[in-house]
């Protein structure tokens, strides 16, 4: 069968019922009411952690952190935005209007470093300490030549209308690059504002004392090859920067990005553990006090990844395939029934497939996967096989209606990829992309699936009802 001829051939196939077909929801998914009831923890408030110590939640995506010396004040994680940052200082300065002595950068990312400016002034001698590889991830995603794509804006969100966004399972929603939203408003952010640090370090730990603050800064691959944990031994609090936040660590971000090492982070886990701490100011989401609470999130997050790894390797030994292995790693109970370890904003299977990919490459012991057909053909005979597009339309309307939107979507799938041209394929695509979307937990592959379902229906030519714009 010719598949591009078959395309043509279905060319002129009218928008069916399709276009009627969205689903209709009854009641919120388990998984959006999770994500709802997560919004208490990303409750704006400057949290006492200790004595001197004091982080701030709900301005910046990131928990922005300030330490009270005996002559100054050390701020770590600025924020995502000078904006944001302003905002934060001013109710720090609620609590102490000592100058700030220096800043600490707990990785790259710009969601905990583009706040800087809102604490410098005019003349101050401030230091700024990170790692001496500090923003090794931006450069080499730069130095892949990779031009940016929309998956970064997908996964979290930026596109898609206020009401479509819960939060980003780590933090709350939020609009920071300065652009028009959906909705309308506009992003406090104006593009990457971090200052370069002016003090690093090499080693695995350095001492350093600021203000009379002593503190060790600790050398903590995990989430970026540039993380440093912050130890305070005084106050017996530690600041893990994204290698601990409340949700199972995101191991394989969907935006695309630097390889995150599972082992390298479990083992950065196991020292912050070791320290003995009695205060846990995580990179995202609110602090944890007390010191057997602390040692027993710790230990539970180490061993999920661990565990993670030894099944996904078992599982390699024993032949499976990347989507086999999906099915087969699963961790105990002990570990499943802790909302920290729940897929907000990491997910179990896509570490599974992330170690997979690493280690054995994108080959997956199929031999057919070998001998793969182009899409369009392998969708042409799709379409042939169910009796023609009309046919192929109506088993994916019907499994919508059965309540199997993953075959749904799959169906519709082959349809648009056969007949790109058609708008019936594409909205019945998203139709099921949304009833997907709305059952997942995981933020970024939330907002991703709901984001791919608008933009189908854009192609579509479609409003949001589902009702075609110009036919």
């Amino acid at each position: 069968m010719n598949s591009r001829k078959t395309a043509t051939q279905v060319a002129g196939i009218c928008l069916l019922s399709v276009l009627t077909a969205s689903p209709a929801f009854t009641e919120e998914s388990p998984a959006t009411k999770l994500l709802k009831a997560r919004n208490s923890e990303f409750k704006q408030e400057v949290i006492r952690v200790a004595e001197g110590v004091y982080t701030a939640i709900g301005w910046s995506a990131s928990t922005n952190s300030m330490i009270v010396g005996t002559d100054g004040v050390i701020i770590v994680d600025p924020g995502q935005s000078p904006v944001w940052a302003k905002q934060v200082r001013q109710e720090f300065e609620k609590i102490s209007t000592k100058p700030v002595k220096a800043i600490v950068y707990t990785h790259g990312h710009g969601d905990h470093t583009s706040g800087t400016p809102a604490f410098l002034t005019e003349g101050s001698k401030v230091e700024i300490w990170a790692r001496s590889n500090f923003g090794s991830e931006g450069r080499l995603n730069q130095e892949t030549g990779i031009a940016p794509s929309a998956r970064p804006v997908n996964t979290q969100g930026f596109d898609l209308p206020p009401e479509k966004r819960i939060n980003n399972g780590i933090a709350q929603a939020v609009y920071p690059l300065g652009q028009q939203t959906p909705g309308g408003q506009r992003g406090p952010g104006a593009g990457n504002a971090t200052v370069a640090p002016n003090h690093t370090f090499s080693e695995e730990r350095k001492r350093i004392e600021i203000a009379g603050v002593k503190m060790d800064l600790v050398k903590s691959p995990g989430e970026t090859e540039d993380t440093l944990y912050i130890w305070l031994p005084e106050q017996r609090v530690v600041f893990s920067g994204d290698n601990f936040y409340k949700s199972f660590p995101n191991v394989y971000p969907l935006r695309g990005s630097a390889r995150r090492d599972v082992r390298d982070w479990a083992d950065s886990i196991d020292k912050i553990l070791k320290e003995g701490a009695e205060h846990l100011v995580g990179g995202h989401t609110r602090p944890i006090g007390g010191k057997a609470l602390v040692a027993e999130v710790l230990t539970n997050y180490r061993d999920a990844l661990r565990l993670t790894w030894t099944k996904t390797i078992e599982g390699i030994d024993k032949g499976m395939t990347p989507d086999e292995l999906v099915e087969y790693v699963r961790l105990p109970e002990n570990l499943t029934d802790k909302d920290y370890l729940r897929d907000y904003y990491g997910s179990l299977p896509q570490t599974v497939r992330e170690i997979y990919s690493r280690h054995m490459g994108w080959f997956d012991g199929n031999p057919i996967n070998l001998h793969r057909l182009a899409p369009r053909e392998e969708a042409g005979h799709m379409v042939e096989l169910a009796g023609g597009m009309d046919a192929l339309l109506a088993k994916a309307r019907e499994a919508l209606r059965k309540d199997q939107p993953e075959w749904a979507a799959q169906l519709a799938w082959y349809a648009m990829t056969a007949a790109a041209e058609l708008p019936a394929p594409k909205v019945l695509l998203a139709d099921s992309l949304d009833v997907l979307g709305e059952r997942t937990l995981n933020a970024p592959a939330r907002n991703y699936t709901l984001a791919y379902a608008d933009l189908l229906r854009r192609k579509a030519n479609v409003g949001p009802k589902g009702r075609t714009t110009n036919r």
